[in-house]
């Protein structure tokens, strides 16, 4: 038997280290101008969730004041399954595009684009009137939303060194969660006046100016453009060379399992929420801001523990096996989630519960962040990460449009959720066709 070679001090040294050892001043920054835009990317996201409850009724019967009131739930529902679908549309389109320009143009100018998309077109739903007015908004809103999630990942990706590149990918997606709770304070402090709340969505738009004096591009991103400024950002290549095809088919394939069980599965505990409270005859007038806390501040806690932790976890047993065990534990808990609490008619089982089914069903979109970057060469990079996390939105809308409203509409609504948390098993399969990347260089 091959007696193996001792590490080298450096090697001891390295190891001993903390991950942010030699982590510069200004990696710092670009860390944390990244997270904010991510930070406000979720609010604007959720901010939709939080006031659609109050906002499509009231167009509704504005457009025709006959309208029974059960008229006026079952439009409200359906049409807001389809305004998420129409915001993983745009999200879509969105990511394709700004991805694109972040390769070709950098990423500090389209950084700055995106956040005033999103910042600019939600504070317009303000003075919406009609639902084709809302739907327009939220489809521009989201192709902001989409975009800058793309150039975030990559920029983190880029200037961070390998030893703290998990880490700092996974800090930047886990600030989503002060997005949510940002989202949630607004809609409890607004109560029913939906369209404040999307007045304070246009605050973000004033970190452009931050963006615009403190980033500078990364060194590697200025060595493709000097080297290979034809195939910036090309689709042609992404999609044409075997090596980074198949990548950014699985990877997409991989994010639809993940943002498909976000939006029919995951932010359902808040809908789960207000049917347990509903069968155990709380007062109406409690229900919805109770629903909203549970969902808003004690899953979304434990949401941002998940991702947090995807970092750390990845570092020590890889990108698929964290994946894969995040994706399975989702799947267990989303059952109990949506059975335990009623065979025990507790709501306080339900609280003990949530926190985590966020930490799991949740957590490990951070690995995301992490992953998909590392999968291209820096002149692909953010194409290649927003086309995986964005094509992953539009593999998704149909859920939401058809089958998720389906489902909702014809079974009890765990009965629902439990079906269609079947996507977890779905990504686990696709993990198989993705390769490792623990310990490797960025493509170059």
């Amino acid at each position: 038997m091959s007696q193996s070679t001792p590490p080298s001090r450096a090697t001891e040294t390295s190891a001993a280290q903390p991950w942010y050892h030699g982590v510069t001043r200004y990696q710092w920054l670009v860390l944390v101008i990244a997270s904010l835009g991510w930070v406000f990317d979720a609010f604007e996201g959720q901010l939709y969730n939080i006031t659609r409850g109050d906002m499509l009724p009231d167009l509704l019967r504005a457009a025709d004041p006959n309208l029974a009131p059960a008229d006026v739930v079952a439009l409200s529902k359906a049409w807001g399954e389809r305004f998420l679908g129409i915001f993983l549309a745009g999200g879509t389109i969105g990511g394709w595009l700004f991805s694109s320009l972040a390769d070709r143009w950098g990423r500090m100018p389209v950084m700055a684009v995106t956040i005033l998309f999103y910042s600019v077109f939600s504070g317009l739903t303000a003075f919406s009137h009609e639902l084709w007015q809302v739907g327009a908004l939220r489809f521009l809103v989201a192709m902001g939303v989409g975009g800058e999630w793309a150039v975030g990942a990559a920029l983190v990706a880029e200037v961070f060194p390998k030893n703290a590149r998990e880490h700092a990918g996974g800090i930047f997606h886990a600030t989503s969660v002060v997005g949510l709770w940002l989202a949630a304070t607004v809609g409890l402090w607004v109560g029913t006046a939906w369209r404040t709340a999307y007045l304070v969505g246009v605050v973000p738009a004033l970190l452009v100016l931050w963006v615009r004096t403190s980033i500078k591009e990364p060194d590697s991103w200025r060595e493709a453009r000097a080297t290979r400024a034809e195939r910036l950002g090309s689709f042609r290549e992404l999609l044409g060379d075997s090596r980074w095809r198949a990548r950014a088919v699985f990877g997409a394939l991989l994010a639809m399992a993940g943002l498909a069980t976000f939006w029919g599965v995951v932010i359902a505990g808040q809908n789960l929420a207000e049917d347990l409270l509903q069968r155990l005859g709380t007062p109406t007038t409690e229900i919805s801001s109770r629903a909203k806390v549970a969902f808003g501040f004690v899953q979304t806690t434990g949401a941002g523990l998940g991702m947090l932790a995807m970092g750390p976890l990845m570092t020590r047993f890889g990108r698929r096996r964290t994946f894969a065990v995040m994706h399975a534990a989702a799947l267990v808990t989303t059952l109990a989630v949506c059975w335990v609490p009623g065979y025990f008619a507790s709501y306080a089982v339900l609280l003990c519960l949530l926190p985590v089914f966020g930490f799991f069903a949740q957590g490990f979109h951070a690995g995301y962040a992490v992953y998909f970057p590392e999968l291209f060469p820096t002149h692909l990079r953010a194409t290649g990460a927003g086309f995986c996390f964005n094509t992953g939105r539009i593999l998704a809308a149909p859920v939401l449009i058809w089958l998720s409203a389906w489902m909702k509409a014809a079974f009890a609504l765990p009965v629902a959720i439990s079906l269609l948390a079947g996507f977890f098993l779905f990504g686990l399969v696709i993990l198989w066709f993705l390769p490792e990347t623990k310990g490797r260089e960025l493509p170059d």
